[in-house]
């Protein structure tokens, strides 16, 4: 089974920049547009940023021309790069594949807790 684990979070002041990563078990995230999406307690999970196969990028509007979602070359691997960080910004960060339907392919993993605070 196709697992996905999420790293880099942590906390971080307002204004500060984190890096969060996404790998597999699997080399088969390259067949999918990926996806991050967070969570907080009590709200449904909401899409942050897509990465599609032909490198097309998308974002929520809250976040955009703060965040910048990448692949790494062998596409094996998906970045989550935050920058200008906003207490909002809180939450369980995730990734996935997602599907035309918007449906998330891959068992959801853990994730990784994003804090940002004073």
């Amino acid at each position: 089974q196709v697992q996905l684990v999420e790293s880099g979070g942590g906390l971080v002041q307002p204004g500060g920049s984190l890096r969060l990563s996404c790998s597999s078990n699997s080399d088969v995230l390259w067949l999918y547009t990926m996806a991050w999406y967070r969570q907080t307690p009590g709200k449904e999970r909401e899409l942050v940023a897509t990465h599609d196969r032909a490198g097309k990028t998308n974002y929520a509007d809250v976040v955009k021309g703060r965040f910048t979602i990448s692949r790494d070359g062998a596409k094996t691997m998906v970045f989550l790069d935050m920058n200008s960080l906003k207490p909002d910004d809180t939450a369980v960060y995730y990734c996935n594949a997602r599907g035309s339907g918007g449906n998330a392919l891959i068992p959801w993993g853990q994730g990784t807790q994003v804090t940002v605070s004073s």
